[in-house]
């Protein structure tokens, strides 16, 4: 590890450290990787070539987390329609332009950035909403330390005794070792980490074990799935903002697959067991 990728990392626990402590924080924070992501997206489409509305998207994309960490709900699943709203918006502005060859392909992208990345991510917010003070922010800390044990695992496993390659058409770095070594990492850190589970009865030590696994299971699903989006694209790093470590996009992959899911999980247990 180099000592750039070391101090980054430093600096992004003690940063992500006081914005699970601070909701004020928190949700500058996740504006500000919201912002970095999509323009990284955008960054690597436009590469190909494909005209895409990088700033349209990523205004609307910014709109979604604010929206629903504010809670400007007037309808159920309010930030669908800034989804909707971003998609009519491009399409009025390619009725503007004078090239239409390959506008399919430029609204469906810029499209796909905002419900990829903003969209997403934003199931982070609804999380801390979850529930009221300090134990919402225990949810995020909670799939935040499973999702990163995973990447951190499988990094290092991969690298200890990574043989057989895992996907070598989309990532020809990862192997079979390091996947299963990041998902029993993962089911570790979920165990060790239990205490910032609600106290439900069902939430036993075997059980969080596996919801690790799972969960981290779904955080190396999203590092993939954007590793075939740079591997499209032709290149390494999402982007350079990050010393050590790539760009925002590649910090924040694997929690746009596990995140969403934990909410969903969580948000239904809540209701099937306390009725909220």
């Amino acid at each position: 590890m180099s000592w750039q990728r070391l101090l980054s990392g430093i600096i992004i626990f003690v940063i992500t450290t006081l914005a699970i402590l601070n909701q004020w924080i928190f949700i500058v924070f996740i504006c500000g990787l919201t912002v970095g992501g999509l323009y990284e997206f955008f960054h690597m489409i436009k590469r190909k070539g494909i005209p895409i509305y990088s700033y349209v998207g990523i205004f609307i994309g910014i709109l979604i987390p604010l929206s629903i960490f504010f809670q400007f709900e007037l309808t159920r699943n309010w930030e669908l329609l800034f989804i909707v709203c971003a998609f009519l918006l491009i399409l009025l502005l390619q009725f503007g332009r004078e090239d239409n060859r390959n506008a399919v392909v430029g609204l469906s992208t810029t499209l796909f950035g905002v419900i990829y990345v903003s969209w997403f991510f934003s199931f982070i917010v609804k999380t801390r909403l979850l529930l009221p003070g300090f134990a919402g922010a225990e949810l995020v800390a909670f799939i935040i330390v499973i999702t990163k044990a995973g990447d951190i695992g499988a990094m290092t496993f991969g690298s200890w005794l990574g043989k057989h390659p895992l996907l070598p058409k989309v990532s020809p770095n990862k192997s079979i070792e390091g996947c299963i070594g990041g998902i029993v990492t993962s089911s570790i850190a979920a165990v060790l980490c239990h205490v910032w589970l609600p106290n439900l009865p069902h939430f036993t030590l075997g059980f969080v074990a596996i919801m690790g696994a799972f969960f981290g299971g779904l955080g190396q699903l999203g590092d993939l799935s954007e590793s075939l989006i740079k591997r499209d694209c032709n290149v390494k790093d999402s982007g350079h903002l990050i010393p050590g470590m790539g760009g925002i996009l590649d910090s924040i992959d694997s929690l746009l697959f596990s995140v969403p899911a934990f909410y969903l999980y969580m948000s239904s247990t809540l209701n099937l067991f306390v009725g909220r």
